[in-house]
């Protein structure tokens, strides 16, 4: 049995943003730390932290997350409270992690991924391919407004912020016809009522990292480098280090909407990769497989692949 569990007087502290996504995969950590030590709720402290991405006036405003900062909106202030020593882990949905962390903290435990792929909301279309001719579509994420654009470049689509449920509530008041979500929120949440069609991976490829859970902790933190340890899923870390390797080497502009998806099968993996420009005029996508041992080396190779086809000034176009 280790040594130095948390108690009553001296709780593990979880920090994560206040959403009800964020709540539930925090409560997700913590269950899962309670069964594998056996511990109590009690010796556990939820630490809601307000982040950048998490103001109203920001969200409310509508403007596009690549005019407010995209990289650590969503985790900066969290992890300044992890440096600070008010919190002990902090939880994040990986697709919102920058590649490098800050000097002092580090992510080594995943928890089991979820449904990677992308939703297609909308109460009166099925999917994408039966929305009418210059259908509005709301969504802030870069990487869907090119992919649609690029497969129905007729529709418009808006800018289309905030949690799961503010997006929801702007769609049923008519601000667009369709929005996405990622199908492990709306899972994780049971919101099984939402009209949603999951989209194959095949025909969109998700986020880097959509689904996965990361803890990260402090680099000298050994306590909770041996808890974290017990919780982490050694398959989602192999998929997300060929991932995150992959996004790291194209050097993840916020500017350029990049996918990126890597799967396991036995000693193999298999990674996709595409980018493309914002308007979806064009796009490049390749794949690579190799020893799952090597998947960072996949990545970079796969990226570098995929910068030759784009040629010189793909990342540089602005629009």
């Amino acid at each position: 049995m280790m040594k130095d569990l948390p108690s009553p007087d001296s709780p593990l502290r979880i920090g994560t943003r206040g959403s009800p996504l964020a709540l539930a995969q925090a409560h997700e950590t913590r269950a899962r730390l309670m069964a594998a030590f056996d511990l109590p709720e009690a010796v556990f402290e939820i630490v809601v932290i307000k982040t950048t991405g998490d103001d109203r006036a920001l969200i409310d405003a509508d403007r596009p997350l690549k005019e407010i900062g995209n990289k650590g909106l969503f985790t900066k202030e969290i992890e300044e409270a992890m440096l600070d020593d008010r919190i002990d882990i902090a939880v994040h949905s990986m697709k919102d992690m920058p590649t490098v962390q800050p000097h002092g903290l580090m992510l080594d435990c995943f928890l089991p991924r979820e449904d990677v792929r992308d939703a297609f909301i909308s109460p009166g279309c099925a999917s994408i391919h039966d929305l009418p001719q210059g259908a509005t579509v709301g969504s802030s994420s870069l990487r869907r407004r090119a992919q649609l654009l690029n497969r129905r470049p007729d529709l418009r689509v808006v800018e289309f912020r905030g949690n799961l449920q503010t997006r929801l509530k702007k769609l049923s008041e008519g601000v667009a016809q369709a929005t996405f979500l990622a199908m492990a929120g709306l899972n994780r949440l049971n919101m099984t009522e939402v009209p949603r069609t999951a989209i194959d991976t095949a025909d969109m490829l998700p986020a880097i990292a959509q689904g996965a859970i990361g803890i990260e902790r402090r680099s000298d933190d050994t306590r909770m480098g041996a808890m974290l340890a017990a919780i982490h899923d050694t398959p989602t870390g192999q998929r997300l280090a060929a991932e995150r390797a992959f996004l790291a080497e194209l050097d993840g502009s916020c500017e350029t909407p990049i996918a990126g998806l890597a799967t396991l099968e036995g000693a193999t993996l298999h990674l996709r990769g595409e980018v493309l420009r914002p308007d979806g005029s064009e796009s490049h996508a390749d794949e690579i497989s190799g020893p799952v041992a090597e998947g960072a080396s996949l990545g970079r190779q796969l990226a570098r692949q995929l910068l030759d086809r784009a040629g010189p000034g793909f990342f540089d176009w602005h629009g």
